[in-house]
Order: structure tokens, then C-alpha cells, then sequence
């Protein structure tokens, strides 16, 4: 809602560096971002994990992201002068299905959906494949975040105001609102 802007609506999360670039698909349902992390990843709008991460070797920093009108592919520029296409579902096949391929993926997709309570397909769905720089700069993201809520936690827990209230995730997001 555009009228109600003292807070975020949701905070995602999944970059370790800057994000230079998003761009909604034509559905609005999902969003692109490409970053200074060489990733580019791909958000639904209600959930903070990304759904789906790209990266290659030789990629640099993504300046650019773009979906295309049907919204099957996702367009990425980067430092490497180099423009990339991606599936925006990785799992879906460019060639023409037949229609036994196509219902052994809606089955698949059945089974998934009755059984995503089960901790296995749950870690299958979240882990993603991600190159050693990345992973290290997560974890150490992440080590840099839970001392800073411990710290914060320690400090109300000693100190002898009451007035140090902690601020949500989503109000810090937004620094100033200019009317």
C-alpha cells in the first residue's frame, strides 16, 4: 500500500553484497535483483528467501535484470560486458513436452506439494548449490547478525531504562519518509 509507507511490507534477504538492479515480472507476483555479489536471484514478493539463484564463473557484478514479456526468461548484464539469458524456472525444459513428460512433472509437483511438511524435501527445497565465496560471505554475514541481536539482547537485558525498545526488521528498512 503506497499510502502506508512507515514500514516495510517484507525484507529480503538472500544478497551478501549490494543490490544493484530489480525488476518485477509482467505478473507482479515475483521479482528479479542482480547484486554486487554476482547473483543474480529471483524473489516472490510475499516469501524473504530467494526461490531460484544464478550464477556462473566467470560472471562479475550484475548491473542490469530484466524479465522478459512472457515471463520465462530473466535477462542479466554484467561487468563482463557480457549479457546472459536465464530460465526464470530452472527446472522447466526449453523443447516442446510431450504429454507423458508433461504429466510426469505435474505429478512430481503433486508429490512435492503433499509432502513439503517432511524435513527432507524441505532442506532440498531451501539448499541451493552456490559458489564457495558466496557461502563464506553468508556465514559470515549470518555470524555478524546473530552477535548483533546478542548484543542488543544483552543490552536490554542489562540495562536499567525501560525505553530501549527494540526496533522490527521492517522499520529499520525504511530511514526517512519525505512528504
Amino acid at each position: 500500500d503506497m499510502r502506508n509507507l512507515d514500514k516495510a511490507l517484507m525484507v529480503h534477504k538472500d544478497h551478501v553484497g549490494a543490490v544493484l538492479d530489480v525488476c518485477f515480472s509482467p505478473t507482479g507476483r515475483e521479482f528479479v535483483s542482480g547484486g554486487y555479489d554476482r547473483m543474480v536471484r529471483i524473489f516472490r514478493t510475499g516469501q524473504g528467501r530467494s526461490r531460484e539463484a544464478y550464477h556462473t564463473k566467470r560472471m562479475q557484478r550484475v548491473f542490469c535484470v530484466n524479465y522478459s514479456s512472457d515471463a520465462k526468461y530473466v535477462l542479466s548484464g554484467s561487468d563482463d560486458t557480457n549479457v546472459r539469458v536465464w530460465k526464470s524456472e530452472a527446472s522447466d525444459s526449453i523443447a516442446l513436452q510431450t504429454g507423458r513428460e508433461e504429466r510426469k512433472k505435474l505429478y512430481l509437483n503433486t508429490l512435492k506439494k503433499r509432502f513439503r511438511h517432511m524435513p527432507e524435501l524441505k532442506r532440498m527445497d531451501h539448499e541451493k548449490k552456490l559458489p564457495k565465496a558466496i557461502k563464506k560471505a553468508h556465514s559470515l554475514l549470518h555470524t555478524q547478525r546473530t552477535s548483533e541481536r546478542r548484543k542488543v539482547d544483552n543490552r536490554k537485558r542489562h540495562s536499567s531504562s525501560e525505553g530501549d525498545v527494540a526496533q522490527p526488521e521492517r522499520k529499520k528498512a525504511v530511514l526517512k519518509q519525505l512528504l
